[in-house]
């Protein structure tokens, strides 16, 4: 796995922690940090265990599923940012980071599903 993308994706896990904590600690919101921590920390997991996938439809798939982690952690943070939970900075720094990591995601699917073929 390329060095940038596990650097962004370990620093999305490490934002979305300092949010949840955040969170739930001073606004004492519960629901919708759990889910941004679970999916903003997942994209990484996902990625570390593709490189130990049974094959390469596993590898793929796991793959996939940092993608749409990526994706939902996007969701929550919209969610969050437009029902004034988190501060615009801080929507827009974890916001930009989750684009560009889904960017280098989606070219690495795109990749490894040419070399499939």
């Amino acid at each position: 796995m390329d060095n940038n993308i596990k650097k962004n994706s370990q620093d999305l896990a490490i934002k979305t922690v300092r949010l949840h904590k955040q969170l739930t600690a001073i606004k004492k919101e519960t629901v919708m940090s759990a889910e941004l921590i679970r999916c903003g920390a997942g994209v990484g997991a996902e990625l570390i265990k593709s490189e130990y996938a049974m094959g390469k439809n596993d590898k793929l798939s796991k793959v996939y599923k940092a993608l749409q982690n990526c994706i939902e952690a996007r969701y929550w943070l919209e969610l969050l940012n437009k029902t004034d939970y988190i501060t615009e900075f801080e929507f827009n720094d974890t916001y930009k980071l989750t684009d560009e990591l889904g960017k280098q995601i989606i070219a690495m699917v795109k990749t490894m599903s040419v070399k499939q073929v």
